[in-house]
């Protein structure tokens, strides 16, 4: 019961006020959230941290002193356990990567909507990764361009495409590369003609099967197998 009720507290860090007050807003929706402290720069994150004990922190990538990436380095590094998730206008691969390796557990777009918002806060909370979906196909992508057989030369994308019906379902197999589109599980519940519920338990499944932790794994993991077709 007192586990239930025990809330997510989260640390807001944003240069620009009113987008400040817009997540807010949002997340003020969600009874299970709880924003603790809000601050204007990254320089702020590990007194915020010390101070609130948060369970996750949102970080813009852009602010005027100190960055959003290199806040999370100095964070990650002073408060190991601490759970990133960045927010940003840039879908680069190069920034993902950049922000990914500092230890950042979540990468959003700040087009993105509300409930992906949600989603990502509640995923990365429980100690899981989060990318934004168009920002996963982007990597994707560019893994399948730099991605070689070490042996032979090929590229990745000469790897026959065939479906992982030794452990997935049809329906899963039918999520995993929409997934792989880059698609949101709103998205995929639209082009499948199921609930979203149905469409995170699919996505719920086909983590477990294939002994991975989030998406973006098993997108990896199902690229390198030719279980999806990426064009």
């Amino acid at each position: 019961m007192d586990k239930q009720k025990k809330k997510v507290k989260i640390v807001l860090i944003d240069d620009h006020k009113l987008f400040r007050e817009g997540v807010k807003r949002i997340l003020d929706f969600e009874p299970s959230f709880q924003i603790v402290a809000e601050g204007d720069d990254g320089e702020m994150a590990p007194t915020l941290v010390k101070k609130y004990r948060p369970d996750v922190v949102i970080m813009d990538i852009n602010m005027p002193r100190i960055n959003g990436i290199q806040a999370t380095a100095d964070l990650i590094r002073l408060f190991p356990k601490s759970r990133v998730i960045i927010l940003s206008i840039h879908d680069d691969e190069a920034y993902v990567t950049h922000a990914l390796k500092t230890g950042a557990q979540g990468y959003l777009l700040k087009e993105m909507d509300s409930n992906s918002l949600i989603e990502a806060i509640k995923v990365v909370s429980e100690g899981g990764s989060y990318l934004h979906p168009k920002v996963t196909h982007n990597l994707v992508r560019e893994y399948r361009r730099l991605s070689k057989d070490p042996q032979s030369g090929k590229k990745s994308s000469q790897i026959i495409f065939q479906k992982p019906l030794h452990i997935l379902t049809k329906r899963e197999c039918q999520v995993l590369q929409l997934v792989a589109e880059g698609k949101s599980n709103k998205a995929v519940a639209d082009a499948l003609y199921i609930s979203e519920k149905t469409v995170k338990n699919h996505v719920s499944n086909i983590l477990q099967k294939m002994d991975v932790a989030d998406r973006t794994q098993a997108v990896v993991s199902a690229i390198r197998n030719g279980w999806v077709e990426v064009v």
